[in-house]
């Protein structure tokens, strides 16, 4: 796994004079590809390190605090992403009242140039950083351009449905449309998180579940999905899976809980990513446990057949 770095530490002399892809790069999807992309693609060209940055917590959460859950990513889904892209560092922003209260100017002369030492910066158009985000790409070439700091800036990506955005994405997974939020990610939606012990009751209906708690990601239209899940050692399950406040029993209590088909081991404690491949329905509760069971094997019958089309493994 590349190394995550803190944008708090010095740069370590074997990447001073990289060059880095700048941006908050939640949902990596094909608009923050294109951004990575070009900075990787400088970086090789030039014999330089490709570093890909992000700013954690979301810069969102530190001005609304309050605000719904939104995230797309964890920093460590990232820092898979960045790896696969081709950076050879992930570079983390912590973003707090400091870092909110530096001045553009400071980002970069301090920042950028003395403290990391990065040679060049890739953005998006839009990119805004700094104290009342007096940043900006024209902000980076004449300031950045003075201190030896060169940029470039990347326009949106556009398809049929308009510019590719992480609010586009969060729109659709709202509104349970996993083939489009999936389209623009370049992969399935994912949530990633620690096995817990439940209730136990998927495990009295036939259907033991995996229970995950969603955290501070998004949340998708509560329903009931074809999954599939991906274990620490690496294997992939498929499955069918749940989300939501389990209407059917008491108290309600929000989690994510996929059932796995063919699986019985004990994963309690273990990292599991679940990935959204389609919604089925949305959640219901139903007049007893019978006709319960009867919707959970009919959800398993359509995840399979709708798994078997669409997965390799």
């Amino acid at each position: 796994m590349i190394p995550r770095l803190s944008a708090r530490d010095i740069m370590p002399d074997a990447l001073r004079g990289g060059i880095a892809a700048l941006g908050n790069f939640d949902g990596f999807h094909l608009g923050h590809q294109a951004v990575a992309g070009e900075a990787i693609a400088r970086a090789k060209a030039q014999g330089k390190p490709a570093i890909i940055a992000t700013f954690d917590p979301h810069p969102v959460r530190h001005f609304a605090p309050d605000a719904p859950p939104f995230r797309l990513t964890t920093l460590d889904q990232r820092q898979r992403l960045f790896e696969a892209a081709g950076a050879v560092a992930m570079l983390v922003f912590e973003f707090d009242q400091q870092l909110a209260s530096t001045t553009a100017e400071d980002f970069i002369a301090k920042l950028l140039v003395e403290r990391l030492g990065l040679s060049g910066v890739v953005t998006g158009e839009d990119f805004t950083f700094g104290k009342g985000r007096g940043g900006n790409i024209a902000v980076l070439k004449e300031f950045g351009g003075a201190h030896g700091l060169s940029s470039t800036a990347v326009g949106p990506v556009t398809d049929a449905g308009g510019v590719i955005s992480s609010s586009r994405i969060r729109e659709a997974l709202q509104a349970g449309d996993c083939a489009t939020a999936n389209h623009l990610l370049t992969r399935p939606f994912a949530i990633e998180g620690i096995v817990q012990h439940g209730d136990k009751n998927g495990r009295l209906l036939g259907y033991p579940t995996a229970n995950i708690d969603i955290g501070n990601y998004l949340r998708p239209r509560y329903g009931v999905y074809a999954v599939t899940g991906t274990l620490a050692d690496g294997r992939v399950l498929k499955g069918a899976a749940n989300i939501g406040i389990r209407p059917q029993f008491t108290p309600p209590k929000e989690l994510l809980e996929p059932h796995f088909f063919d699986f019985a081991e004990e994963i309690y404690e273990q990292n599991l990513e679940v990935a959204f491949h389609a919604f089925l329905r949305g959640e219901a509760k139903f007049d007893n446990l019978d006709a319960l069971k009867l919707q959970m094997a009919a959800d398993c019958d359509e995840a399979r057949e709708i798994l078997a089309r669409t997965t390799t493994n």
